[in-house]
């Protein structure tokens, strides 16, 4: 039996396999890197959506409750306490369950939070302060309800800042998210407008600044860098003006 002649068998030669090799793990390489990157992107998108949610609703609720600031209460008192709220931090008060009998609210709790019988549970949401809590390492949009059961509720986790800015009239201005706050307000004619004391406002512009932090570190694989988005509501004290209503 005739055996085959091995030196016409064709292989692959030593220089040839390295450089498979090489070609093969620049590949694996380059596409570890790409997952790692939308492994990443996803990751920090994901967080940014949910603080996103959060904060808007949040948003939404302080607007609302602000512009509710001073119902029933003596005007011309807006029903910010000006002693306690300021560019980081707002107090408001109302009378909302005044004219409400359809309910269980007792007569001294109908009769407003300045009455000293009123009740905790019974005159809810009528004397609220927002604020952001930076107590231990945390950072969260708070609602401290003075007449609640549950005194306090957190309305967004991850906010870096919030600002209060108060004005006797409507205003435009210029958004800064990088420094998380409001430039240059004008009035309707054009003309710079300066703030004035929480007890004179007419108008709150609102700013919450939230932070989405990096994903991965600088250098690595899909590094992702961290950025701020501000969210901002403008508020008009409907109380504090009720012949424009």
């Amino acid at each position: 039996m005739q055996q085959p002649n091995k030196k016409n068998q064709a292989g692959f030669s030593l220089m040839e396999l390295l450089v498979s090799l090489t070609i093969t793990l620049v590949v694996m390489s380059i596409a570890v890197t790409m997952i790692a990157r939308t492994l990443n992107v996803r990751t920090r998108e994901n967080e940014h959506v949910d603080e996103l949610g959060d904060v808007q609703r949040a948003l939404n609720i302080m607007s609302r409750e602000i512009a509710n600031s001073g119902f029933n209460l003596t005007n011309p008192d807006n029903g910010i306490v000006a002693a306690d709220s300021n560019a980081q931090a707002i107090r408001i008060r109302a009378n909302l369950n005044k004219f409400d009998t359809t309910g269980t609210f007792s007569a001294a709790a109908r009769r407003g939070i300045g009455d000293p019988l009123a009740a905790a549970g019974e005159d809810a949401g009528e004397d609220v302060t927002y604020f952001v809590n930076t107590a231990e390492n945390t950072n969260y949009l708070a609602r401290w309800d003075q007449l609640a059961v549950t005194l306090v509720a957190v309305l967004a986790n991850r906010v870096d800042t919030v600002g209060f800015n108060y004005f006797d009239q409507k205003v435009t201005y210029t958004q800064d998210p990088p420094n998380c706050q409001i430039t240059n307000p004008l009035n309707a004619a054009g003309v710079a407008q300066a703030p004035v004391t929480p007890d004179k406002a007419k108008f709150v512009v609102v700013v919450v600044c939230m932070g989405t932090p990096q994903v991965g570190t600088p250098g690595s694989p899909g590094f992702q860098p961290g950025f701020r988005t501000l969210l901002i509501s403008d508020v008009a004290l409907r109380n504090s003006r009720l012949n424009k209503y």
